[in-house]
């Protein structure tokens, strides 16, 4: 069928429900259930159905409509009360802006690839920006075979077919790693989550710049915390309480970064004196704590634009190459030099 001959009661018929119940779908009306509206929709957009003429205008006219869309939470991700999450949102809401483009929020977590599917199948948006990788890189590379719709906030991983926007996390790991190692710091713990794709590059980063630098790595140093700060002090609390010598802490983010501060100074230990630390994120409270905290900064302003005009300047085809978003070593008072 084409865009000329396909009409309402067609999307009806290959639906096989009453044209009503299909006008009810495209319009999202709750007195039709979720799996009717996702084949509805889904026929629809196979078949170009002009559907969106069906819909209420925006109100101020847009120029076309993104989703944010975050999958089910993996470490920090799905998150959206990290202050980082909270900063990468800014940066996509005011790409979308700059282009005239409405920003919807979902409310859906997709944990697999039907959900995933479902959640571009379901959307009213022209694109939709996955905020997170979670464990779906698999998933996301299946979607691309059915829709290029999308980009994902995340790391470029091995064998990836679909479009990913993320920071360079290998560098800014080696870069926050080897500040340390000028700085004189022998005994550098990692601490951080290494399930989730981005944590895994820093880490390998530091462990890079520590083979660079000729500095041994101590398995007891490479420490587990969610990224949160209660677990990243405590995390810290149990290396004092243990008894191992350190002298210097890579955080996989400025709230792990704030944690680890924390349990430090609660302990007497003085930073940057006897111990440096330094996070990633530049978030803002980054630079009001105290003592300031030294940080690798993301841009998340560039990396709004990038999801944004990936999705919005290649006419519905794919949505291009990945891209990685260079980082910055921010030095402030928790490691100084």
């Amino acid at each position: 069928m084409s865009r000329k001959t396909t009409r309402l009661e067609d999307i009806a018929r290959l639906a096989g429900v009453s044209i009503a119940t299909a006008s009810r779908a495209l319009n999202d009306s709750p007195a039709v259930n979720d799996r009717t509206k996702q084949t509805i929709w889904k026929l629809a957009k196979e078949h170009d159905y002009p559907f969106r003429r069906h819909m209420p205008a925006g109100p101020i006219g847009a120029q076309g409509t993104i989703a944010l869309v975050v999958p089910r939470p993996q470490g920090r991700e799905g998150r959206l009360s990290d202050p980082f999450f909270l900063e990468l949102l800014a940066g996509v809401g005011e790409a979308a802006r700059e282009r005239g483009c409405d920003l919807l929020m979902s409310h859906i977590s997709p944990a697999n690839y039907d959900e995933l599917s479902a959640a571009l199948n379901t959307s009213r948006a022209d694109g939709v920006i996955f905020l997170g990788q979670s464990s779906l890189h698999s998933a996301f590379n299946r979607l691309v075979d059915a829709d290029h719709r999308f980009v994902v906030w995340g790391a470029e991983l091995p064998d990836q077919d679909y479009c990913s926007i993320g920071s360079d996390n290998i560098s800014g790991g080696r870069r926050a790693t080897l500040h340390l190692a000028r700085l004189g710091r022998k005994r550098i713990v990692f601490l951080g989550d290494l399930d989730p794709p981005e944590a895994m590059q820093r880490h390998r980063g530091y462990l890079d710049a520590m083979s660079q630098s000729a500095l041994d790595v101590d398995a007891d140093l490479i420490v587990p915390a969610h990224f949160e700060v209660e677990s990243a002090e405590a995390a810290v609390d149990a290396l004092i309480r243990r008894g191992l010598d350190f002298d210097g802490v890579v955080a996989a983010s400025d709230q792990i970064a704030l944690g680890a501060v924390r349990a430090l100074l609660h302990a007497g230990v003085e930073v940057p004196g006897q111990v440096s630390v330094i996070g990633f994120d530049n978030v803002p409270f980054s630079r009001y704590s105290r003592p300031a905290l030294s940080t690798i900064a993301q841009d998340t302003m560039k990396a709004g634009r990038l999801m944004v005009s990936k999705l919005l300047d290649h006419g519905g085809a794919a949505a291009g190459r990945s891209e990685r978003v260079p980082t910055e070593l921010i030095v402030r008072e928790t490691c100084g030099g």
